[in-house]
């Protein structure tokens, strides 16, 4: 029950995944489509123009379906994420995945999804890349958006400073060529953990695999002797290589273009898939990519912030702040100066956030009414905001400082 078949077969029987059996085109349409039910349900496109693959997406666009696929029910999300990174449990390796069924060397067969008109071009959206650490040879996993560009390459969006970058820069010290791994229609669960910035040597696989009730498989690759969850509908394996970049841009989270950047590229060695395979597309800036991007962070401000002070009851990334820049948190208030303190230990724990509200016990921190009235009836501006000017924020807020990625944050006390 590991891979992506077993949890579209679950949603189905929930009426929560819809087929589109009519011909669509991997240029805008899919795109517009999944755009149209974002917050809904599930898409499942039987009929592409441009390949024989089938894809799916808007697949853990709900709270709903994000629970689904830990295991869990919308109330216990953020307890089944911490105890799995707490419990968190290498997988078996098995001796050859799905996967393997069938070869190409050429990229195009896959249905990769052009989204909005001044991209760069269509992007895969959903790829987890796992790469061997050089510090201790475990492997890591994380999300990388890849554009193509011809038969065999695809320039590689990396962060600075990340897990693939930091081994990217070691691969290039040594003059060699980095070798990763790439997957693409993988159980949920495994893109809510490849999502999750785990600390450097963790292998975020053993997260999923945790949350998946220790019955993931992997199997390893001939090229890169990687090792992937064996389930994967497609794998791709090859190099990034050392010192050659494409000119890339694409739409972000907040729904905004980002500035156009330089990118390392990958060089496809081999292309594997299964049998009728699933492509998973991810529209950039709508609910999936702003819930497998947020909810991890949500997890995690909520673990950190009920261990420092146990007043706090729950925290919400919003909707409204693209479950990324805005966080709203809820408390039992023992003294006066709670709120000011969990708001500083907020914006430390995730540095991207640029406005912190701390409401009372009876304000649900997900109803953008509630917490108004709140700030209507709880908040005085001369005594309740904080303001942190010229500070470290988020590359992706367009109204902050591009360059030297400086912003201003806000904390508001609606206690």
């Amino acid at each position: 029950m590991t891979d992506l078949r077993n949890y579209l077969s679950l949603i189905r029987k929930n009426n929560d995944l819809k087929t589109i059996k009519k011909s669509v085109s991997t240029k805008y349409e899919i795109a517009g489509i999944t755009a149209k039910v974002d917050g809904s349900h599930a898409v499942f496109f039987e009929n592409i123009k441009e390949s024989n693959f089938n894809l799916v997406s808007n697949l853990v666009g709900t709270r709903k379906r994000f629970a689904q696929a830990i295991g869990s029910t919308e109330k216990n999300i953020h307890e089944n994420i911490i105890s799995a990174i707490k419990k968190a449990k290498k997988p078996k390796i098995v001796s050859s995945g799905k996967f393997m069924e069938n070869h190409s060397r050429n990229l195009r067969i896959m249905p990769i999804v052009t989204h909005f008109e001044k991209e760069s071009g269509p992007f895969i959206t959903s790829s987890i890349v796992y790469v061997k650490n050089s510090d201790n040879g475990k492997q890591n996993s994380s999300f990388h958006r890849m554009m193509p560009i011809d038969k065999t390459h695809f320039s590689i969006r990396m962060v600075e400073g990340r897990h693939l970058h930091r081994c990217f820069i070691d691969a290039k010290e040594h003059n060699e060529a980095l070798k990763i791994a790439v997957t693409i229609g993988v159980h949920p669960a495994i893109s809510i953990a490849g999502a999750y910035q785990a600390e450097w040597g963790k292998d975020e696989i053993d997260i999923a695999n945790s949350l998946l009730g220790g019955k993931l498989t992997l199997a390893k690759l001939p090229y890169t002797g990687l090792h992937v969850p064996s389930g994967a509908e497609i794998v791709m394996e090859g190099k990034i290589l050392q010192d050659k970049t494409h000119s890339e841009w694409m739409v972000e989270m907040l729904q905004t273009y980002d500035h156009h950047r330089l990118q390392p590229i990958f060089e496809l060695e081999s292309l594997y898939y299964r049998n009728n395979p699933i492509f998973h597309d991810v529209l950039s800036g709508f609910s999936e990519h702003r819930l497998l991007m947020g909810m991890p962070i949500e997890s995690k401000l909520n673990g950190e912030l009920k261990k420092a002070f146990p007043q706090t009851k729950k925290v919400s990334m919003t909707n409204g702040g693209c479950n990324w820049l805005h966080a709203v948190i809820q408390i039992k208030k023992k003294t006066e100066s709670d709120a000011k303190k969990i708001i500083k230990k907020t914006f430390e724990l995730h540095r991207s956030l640029k406005q912190v509200t701390v409401v009372d016990e009876d304000i649900d921190p997900n109803n953008a009414e509630s917490v108004e009235y709140a700030m209507a009836t709880r908040f005085q501006a001369d005594k309740d905001l904080i303001i942190l000017k010229n500070v470290r924020g988020s590359s992706l807020d367009p109204s902050s400082d591009q360059t030297k990625l400086k912003t201003a944050k806000m904390g508001i006390d609606a206690t």
